[in-house]
């Protein structure tokens, strides 16, 4: 029987301000029932989701009953040298605390490159190298390290930009949600979920009708998301083959659900 009820996929962006209408902001969902559709923003003067305007619904819809697992396309965490350089415990809360006061990026009016430059936050005393990076990446083709900003296919401006957001959620929502793998590689029953996804490793599982690249990352990963967990196959991917100290590692970095 699956394990949960809703399924969520999110493709990220980390483009201008946490306020402003983003075309590549995208949000699908799906039960058992329905296959995934395109969620739009809350009625208003937004055309498209905002980063803020995401974190607000999802930890309204997380605060329901309903089991609900959340895929999300940033990184949710930084290579273990980062921890190393700057001497912070590996204690995953404190770690979003310690980034949001460094890097106030859900600040209305501040984009990832203002922090950047020096004009808005403390990024210079918390800084990676664009060498770095996360096990899961290693064992990801094509992944780019949370720091390699200014290229294609990054992930660094949306995971600098989208950290702040999980902490928000976290504190939002408590206990109510699971973030996998940092709560524990086993998710309670009854309870959501919210995971680290890399909407590439399915996107071309799924056909594509007339869906953008932006929906159709976020299409499949609610598909995906469904289809393991209605098949009893998500158990497999949420407890990855890993030795005990591979494990220990990722519960400080992370883990990309689907790499095995």
């Amino acid at each position: 029987m699956p394990q949960f009820e809703r399924y969520i996929g999110i493709d990220y962006s980390g483009a201008e301000t946490p306020i402003s209408s983003l075309k590549a902001l995208q949000v699908y969902t799906a039960d058992w029932l329905t296959q995934p559709k395109v969620i739009p923003p809350p009625p208003g003067l937004r055309k498209h989701w905002t980063r803020k305007g995401i974190a607000e619904w999802l930890a309204s819809q997380l605060s329901t009953p309903k089991p609900t697992l959340v895929g999300i396309d940033h990184a949710f965490s930084f290579p273990f040298r980062y921890f190393e350089r700057h001497r912070l415990p590996t204690d995953w809360p404190k770690f979003l605390e310690d980034f949001q006061k460094h890097w106030p990026t859900d600040d209305d009016h501040t984009y990832v490159c203002f922090v950047r430059d020096g004009s808005r936050g403390q990024g210079a005393k918390r800084q990676g190298d664009a060498s770095w990076m996360r096990l899961t990446e290693l064992w990801t083709a094509a992944a780019k390290s949370v720091f390699q900003f200014d290229v294609q296919g990054q992930v660094a401006n949306s995971t600098h930009a989208g950290l702040p957001w999980l902490r928000f959620i976290r504190q939002q929502c408590g206990n109510r949600v699971h973030f996998w793998p940092f709560d524990g590689w086993e998710i309670p029953g009854g309870s959501s979920a919210v995971v680290e996804i890399y909407p590439s490793l399915w996107m071309k599982r799924f056909h594509v009708e007339n869906r953008n690249a932006h929906q159709q990352a976020a299409y499949a990963a609610a598909a995906w998301l469904r289809r393991m967990d209605m098949s009893d196959s998500l158990g497999q991917f949420l407890n990855p083959p890993l030795e005990p100290h591979e494990r220990t590692l990722a519960k400080v970095e992370g883990w990309i659900l689907g790499v095995t």
